[in-house]
């Protein structure tokens, strides 16, 4: 469930657009959060603990977990749906981590792709996950990462290992299989040519074959504003229908909403499936520094609004990540 890739243009325009598919609604709410937020790993009595050295605006799911977002100095965080996703036995014995904010983590401490995987290559905290709100089942999650000079990393954990994938050709990432098979399946397609034959169907693979071509067939234009489009189309491209459900496939979902990062420019755009229109946030017209207060754009009660939408926000108090269970 879920697509995320990575444009990259001229004259700074490199954009990170993603997908959220998933079965039931996500209560997704933006966030503002400032420079100087003293953060706990929410993984127990030995959670890493840190303060954020730049500021994010980014989208919550059910306001207990950074799923996606944009910092101040350009860098993307996105978590995705892994099934093989398997994480070391937690013992307290080295700082935790929730996976749950994973992606904060990066948004909060790095500037670049670069700066992120010297520090996570040195595995600093164990990742720690717990069952997905409302259901039986734990969250099993892979990140990507990527920046405004269009570099990009891959962070799975398979078989309780760390696996970190970084270059600048990894634009794309999906959902199973791991990123690895994925690279593999998708070789096979290029053979073949985009031109000639694509895999239409809504399963990881397919997307995967889709997005890695059209993102890089798109234009490579100068004009932000058409670069945007061209990003957001191919998003709606390997978007899932809303209310679809496929039996037999239980990892595809319907996308909920698309956002998309503007890496240099520091916009982030978000449209809801459930509504007509696109608004982005201009980090450049929120005051996030330091002592400032978190604030909060709450979409749940079906709220629509177009255009640059930074206003809109109000001071809230910082939801809480969500935790190991007693």
């Amino acid at each position: 469930m879920c697509t995320r890739l990575v444009y990259l243009g001229p004259n700074g325009n490199i954009i990170t657009g993603r997908s959220m598919d998933w079965k039931v609604d996500l209560a997704t709410d933006l966030w503002a959060f400032p420079r100087g937020m003293a953060r706990s790993g929410q993984a127990g009595a030995n959670s890493v603990q840190w303060t954020s050295r730049y500021a994010s605006v980014t989208a919550s799911a059910y306001n207990v977990c950074t799923t996606d977002g944009l910092n101040e100095a350009g860098l993307s965080a996105n978590l995705l749906w892994l099934a093989e996703s398997e994480y070391p036995a937690y013992d307290g014995s080295r700082p935790g981590l929730s996976v749950a904010a994973w992606a904060q983590y990066v948004l909060d401490n790095f500037g670049t792709v670069a700066e992120a995987v010297a520090t996570l290559s040195t595995e600093p905290f164990a990742v720690v996950t717990d069952g997905v709100p409302g259901e039986d089942r734990l969250a099993t999650l892979h990140l990507s990462i990527s920046d405004a000079t269009g570099d990009s990393a891959i962070v799975e954990y398979i078989g309780g290992k760390q696996v970190i994938h970084h270059h600048r050709d990894y634009q794309v990432m999906t959902n199973s299989p791991i990123f690895d098979q994925q690279l593999a399946i998708n070789a096979y397609w290029e053979q073949l040519g985009g031109t000639v034959m694509l895999p239409g169907t809504n399963r990881a693979a397919d997307r995967f074959a889709r997005a890695s071509f059209y993102v890089n067939a798109i234009p490579k234009v100068e004009d932000p504003i058409v670069a945007l489009a061209s990003v957001l189309s191919v998003v709606r491209n390997v978007s899932v229908p809303f209310g679809i459900s496929t039996p037999d496939e239980p990892n595809i979902s319907s996308t909920r909403w698309r956002t998309v990062a503007h890496h240099t420019r520091r916009l982030y755009l978000f449209e809801s499936a459930l509504t007509p229109n696109v608004f982005w946030v201009d980090l450049a017209k929120l005051d996030l520094a330091e002592g400032t207060d978190t604030r909060k754009l709450d979409l749940t009660g079906g709220t629509a609004l177009a255009g640059e939408s930074s206003a809109h926000f109000v001071a809230a108090e910082p939801f809480t990540f969500l935790g190991l269970s007693a």
